[in-house]
């Protein structure tokens, strides 16, 4: 049996009450979800606030509340876990800046970068970057969510998207370009 069909079969399981199938889930659910988190959060600045084990408990406290999604197979739902946990960052983000809006930090704009690293990545910038995209192609953009947030593999996404392989290849290798079109101003 795969991977993805044995988590969809515990998975749904679980959702109908079996308490054997909830107790064999959720190491792997929570050892997966901790390495979206870990991986999402070494993109953000040094001595961020949120740890990685806050980040799981507030996406799964919000994925508790979706009640009217059909919980389809593993990847759909990292790929909604991932989802989750970026908003959660985002508004982290959004929150701190609102805190700290003119406290005379100096104005630094995208455009004088020589090169963007990583871990400089605007959060809030790559949201809205991502938003604009999504207006484009909501493809290429749900494939930067689950690729980048998500740390999916290609075949991942592409099982998500229902989608050949080459299909969210292309639509990665265009989005990236966009992306950093879009972040250096």
């Amino acid at each position: 049996m795969s991977e993805f069909s044995c988590f969809t079969r515990q998975f749904r399981s679980a959702r109908a009450g079996d308490v054997a199938a909830l107790d064999a889930l959720m190491p792997t659910v929570y050892g997966e979800l901790k390495r979206i988190a870990r991986a999402q959060l070494a993109r953000e600045r040094p001595g961020h606030t949120l740890h990685a084990t806050a980040l799981v408990h507030e996406a799964y406290l919000r994925l508790l509340g979706v009640e009217s999604v059909d919980w389809s197979d593993r990847a759909w739902f990292m790929g909604l876990a991932a989802t989750m946990m970026r908003r959660i960052l985002i508004n982290h983000a959004r929150d701190r800046l609102a805190d700290k809006r003119g406290a005379g930090a100096a104005h630094v704009e995208l455009s004088e970068a020589k090169q963007v690293d990583v871990a400089d990545i605007d959060v809030i910038g790559l949201h809205e970057a991502l938003d604009a995209l999504a207006v484009l192609d909501p493809r290429q953009a749900r494939v930067v969510e689950l690729k980048y947030f998500a740390g999916m593999e290609l075949a991942e996404i592409a099982h998500v998207l229902d989608v050949s392989t080459a299909t969210v290849r292309r639509d990665w290798a265009v989005a990236k370009l966009w992306l950093a079109h879009e972040l250096k101003g």
